[in-house]
C-alpha cells in the first residue's frame, strides 16, 4: 500500500479534526466514533486504507470501554464478559476475519455501497426510534455474531447489526456496551491479522499520524464523557445522524460512480 497521507499538512489537520470531533461526540452521546471516522475517511481515501487508519484508535477506545470501569477490575471484566458471551465473541471474530478478507478480494465500490446501505438502515431506525429486537437463542446468536463480524470486518459498521441482538439479550446498558466493545475489539484484531501486510507497509510518517490520532481520540473521548453530564445527549445524537447521512450519501455516490 503506497503512502497516501504523505507530508500534506492540510490532510493531517483534516484527519485530526475528524477523529477529534467523532471521539468528542462519542464521549458525549455514546455513539459514532468508528462509523463516523470510517465513513469520513472512505470519502477521502480508498476504503482499505481508511480501515487501516482507524484500526489502532478504534482498538484502544474499544479496549477502554470493554475493560475499564463497571465496578470491576480490568481482569474481572475480561473474565466476566468473556465467559458469558464467548460464543458471540468467537462468531463475530470469525465473521470479522472473512469480512476483512473481502477488502482484499472484492472491488471496494461494492463494499462502499454496503457501507452506505448499513448507514441508511442505522439512521432510519434511529430516527424512527425503533430498535429491532431478535430472539435470544443460540442459533440467532451465532447468525448475528457472524453476520455482524462480516459487515464489521469489511466496513467497520458491526454495531448496526450487533446491537439488535444485544438489546434483546440484556436490559443492562452497561452489559450491552461492554459486550459490544468486546466484539468490536476482536473485530479490530481480525483486521490486524488479515491486513497485516498493508499495515506493515505504512511509512514512519503514517505511523506517527496514527499514534497522534490514537492519543487525540482518547483525550477527546474522555473530555466528551466529562461533558456528558452538562450537555443534552439527544441533540448530539441527532448531530451524529446528520453527519452520517451526509457521509453515507457521499460514500454511496462514490460506489455507484465507480461501478458505472
Amino acid at each position: 500500500m503506497t503512502e497516501i497521507i504523505g507530508d500534506d499538512s492540510a490532510q493531517t489537520l483534516l484527519l485530526v479534526a475528524v477523529f477529534a470531533l467523532a471521539s468528542l461526540l462519542h464521549g458525549i452521546s455514546g455513539l459514532g466514533v468508528t462509523l463516523v471516522t470510517t465513513t469520513a475517511l472512505a470519502s477521502m481515501y480508498p476504503l482499505p486504507y481508511a480501515i487501516v487508519l482507524t484500526i489502532l484508535p478504534s482498538l484502544l477506545l474499544n479496549a477502554m470501554t470493554w475493560l475499564a470501569g463497571g465496578g470491576r477490575t480490568i481482569w474481572q471484566n475480561f473474565i466476566y464478559y468473556g465467559r458469558r458471551y464467548w460464543l458471540l465473541a468467537l462468531t463475530s471474530l470469525l465473521g470479522s476475519i472473512l469480512g476483512a478478507k473481502l477488502l482484499l478480494w472484492v472491488d471496494s465500490a461494492y463494499i462502499l455501497l454496503v457501507l452506505a446501505a448499513v448507514i441508511g438502515f442505522y439512521v432510519i431506525s434511529s430516527l424512527l426510534g425503533k430498535q429491532i429486537r431478535l430472539p435470544d437463542t443460540k442459533p440467532v446468536l451465532i447468525a448475528v455474531g457472524f453476520s455482524a463480524g462480516l459487515i464489521g470486518g469489511a466496513t467497520n459498521a458491526m454495531s448496526t447489526i450487533l446491537m439488535m441482538y444485544l438489546l434483546s439479550a440484556s436490559d443492562d446498558k452497561n452489559t450491552v456496551a461492554k459486550v459490544g466493545n468486546m466484539c468490536y475489539f476482536l473485530g479490530k484484531i481480525a483486521q490486524i491479522i488479515v491486513l497485516r501486510e498493508p499495515i506493515m507497509a505504512l511509512s514512519s510518517g503514517e505511523w506517527q499520524i496514527i499514534v497522534l490520532l490514537s492519543v487525540l481520540s482518547i483525550v477527546a473521548l474522555l473530555v466528551g464523557i466529562r461533558l456528558r453530564r452538562y450537555l443534552p445527549q439527544a441533540r448530539f445524537r441527532q448531530l451524529i445522524l446528520v453527519i452520517l447521512t451526509v457521509l453515507g450519501i457521499r460514500v454511496g455516490w462514490q460506489g455507484i460512480a465507480a461501478i458505472l
